[in-house]
C-alpha cells in the first residue's frame, strides 16, 4: 500500500471499511431482540382481586356525564365495580363532530371506610407500575342508593353518577 497513490488506499479502506460496516449490520440485524421488562411493574399484579362484602352497594356500571368550564364537550367517566373487586375506568372527552378522546383502566377496587379506592393495573392496555400514586385513586361515597352513587375525588370533584346495565360501556 506505501507505493500505491493516496487515492488507492483510500479506496482499499473505505471499501474494507464498508464490508466490514455491513457485516456488523447485518449481524446486529439477524440477532434476536431481547424485551426489556420491567418485573416490578409485571410482578406486582396481583392474581386476583379481593371481592368486597357480598351486599356492597357500589357494586355495579355507574356513569357521570359533565361538562367542566373551559372544555368543549362533554366527560364521561364509567366506573365499572365488579362483585369480584375487579374494576374498569373508562372516562372520555366526546366533541362535536370530533372522535373521543379517552383512557382506559383496569384493576381492582375496594373499600376502605367511606372510601372507594381504585388500584389501576393496566392504562390503555399497559402494564403500569402500581407503587406510583398516580394509578391509585380515592373518592369518598357522598351518598349511595339503587340507583346513583354520588363521589367526591380527593380533588373536590363531584362524580353524580347513575346505574347502567351491567354490560354498559361508553361508545367510542
Amino acid at each position: 500500500m506505501l507505493g500505491m497513490p493516496i487515492s488507492q488506499s483510500c479506496k482499499r479502506l473505505m471499501t474494507l471499511g464498508a464490508t466490514l460496516g455491513m457485516g456488523l449490520l447485518i449481524t446486529a440485524c439477524s440477532m434476536p431482540v431481547q424485551e426489556k421488562q420491567d418485573a416490578t411493574a409485571q410482578t406486582a399484579i396481583p392474581d386476583e382481586c379481593t371481592a368486597p362484602a357480598a351486599d356492597a352497594p357500589a357494586v355495579g356500571n355507574w356513569l357521570n356525564k359533565r361538562k367542566e368550564k373551559g372544555v368543549t364537550g362533554e366527560l364521561r367517566t364509567l366506573f365499572t365495580l365488579k362483585a369480584d373487586g375487579s374494576m374498569l375506568f373508562t372516562e372520555q372527552l366526546k366533541r362535536p363532530k370530533q372522535p373521543s378522546q379517552g383512557i382506559n383502566e383496569s384493576g381492582c377496587w375496594h373499600l376502605d371506610g367511606d372510601h372507594i379506592v381504585l388500584q389501576t393495573h393496566k392504562s390503555n392496555g399497559m402494564v403500569v407500575d402500581i407503587d406510583d400514586p398516580i394509578y391509585t385513586n380515592r373518592y369518598r361515597i357522598v351518598s349511595v342508593d339503587e340507583d346513583e352513587l354520588l363521589l367526591e375525588s380527593e380533588a373536590g370533584q363531584q362524580y353524580a353518577t347513575q346505574r347502567t346495565s351491567p354490560g354498559y360501556r361508553l361508545p367510542f
